[in-house]
């Protein structure tokens, strides 16, 4: 039964290809099925762009980084000296603010005279020195004015060389006395009181000079020297102000370490004008 159904359908194929085989099927067939793996062959493959590597994008992002941090960092360390610069002259101009107030009230400088040296020793030395030396031996406007009023009696007139008759000849003259006005400037007793009023305004330039036409001035001499001590002191701590303020080298901090950072005081340097160029000589000729 098996080799019936085999053979019925051996000839049933048979008959299948023979008959396309009269129709021309057969070889349309075969030249469609030899053509197929040719043109597969021949297909464009298709075009891809290779992607870049991670790791190569990580590393750009990381070095973009680190560039803008170095940045920041640069920045932060010009804003940091420059905040420690002034922070150091501020210091410095308060030190010279605490100096001048001990002097102005006679008092001693304790630990401010030792920081004055160390900020600004190498810079101003004498004034320094002023400063301290004369905080050794103060001398206030107040009592300056007070040992003025002392010694009022003895500015007033020159008693050294008169004798017994010609000082009373002085007394009883003075008691019937008609003075002009430009006399009345000239008089001893209103030369005591500008040079008082001198004194209050700390014109000690024009105190002195009012104490020295006096006719007793000789008895002033010691007075005359402490104001002028007066005078030099506020000289000096005049100058050690400024100092905190534009000194651009010497001055220094509470370390020790120089300031650097300029003053935001200080003039800017001017800018050097362009050397203009020669102009072209003329060629004969031309």
């Amino acid at each position: 039964m098996t080799l019936f159904v085999a053979l019925i359908a051996f000839v049933v194929g048979a008959g299948l290809v023979g008959w396309l085989a009269t129709r021309g099927y057969l070889q349309t067939l075969l030249e469609a099925e030899g053509a197929q793996p040719e043109t597969v062959a021949t297909a464009p493959a298709p075009v891809v762009t290779p992607a870049p590597p991670a790791q190569l994008s990580q590393f750009a992002t990381v070095e973009g980084r680190l560039a803008m941090i170095e940045d920041r960092m640069s920045r932060i360390d010009l804003q940091t000296n420059a905040a420690a610069g002034n922070a150091g002259r501020a210091e410095g101009l308060l030190i010279a603010f605490a100096a001048r107030r001990m002097v102005d009230r006679g008092e001693p400088l304790g630990h401010v005279a030792d920081q004055l040296r160390l900020r600004f020793m190498n810079a101003q030395p004498r004034a320094v020195q002023t400063v301290v030396d004369f905080a050794a031996n103060p001398v206030t406007i107040d009592g300056l004015s007070a040992r003025l009023e002392a010694l009022s009696p003895d500015l007033t007139t020159n008693t050294a060389n008169q004798s017994l008759w010609e000082r009373t000849r002085r007394e009883i003259r003075s008691l019937f006395v008609v003075r002009r006005d430009s006399a009345a400037l000239a008089n001893p007793t209103a030369r005591i009181e500008r040079a008082r009023l001198m004194l209050t305004a700390r014109r000690m330039d024009s105190a002195i000079g009012e104490v020295q036409r006096l006719p007793g001035a000789a008895a002033a001499d010691t007075w005359i020297a402490d104001a002028r001590r007066y005078e030099a002191v506020q000289k000096a701590l005049d100058l050690l102000e400024t100092t905190a303020m534009l000194e651009p080298n010497k001055l220094q901090d509470s370390t020790g370490q120089a300031v650097d950072q300029p003053s935001p005081l200080a003039p800017a340097a001017p800018t050097p004008e362009p050397e203009s160029e020669p102009a072209p000589e003329a060629t004969e000729g031309a």
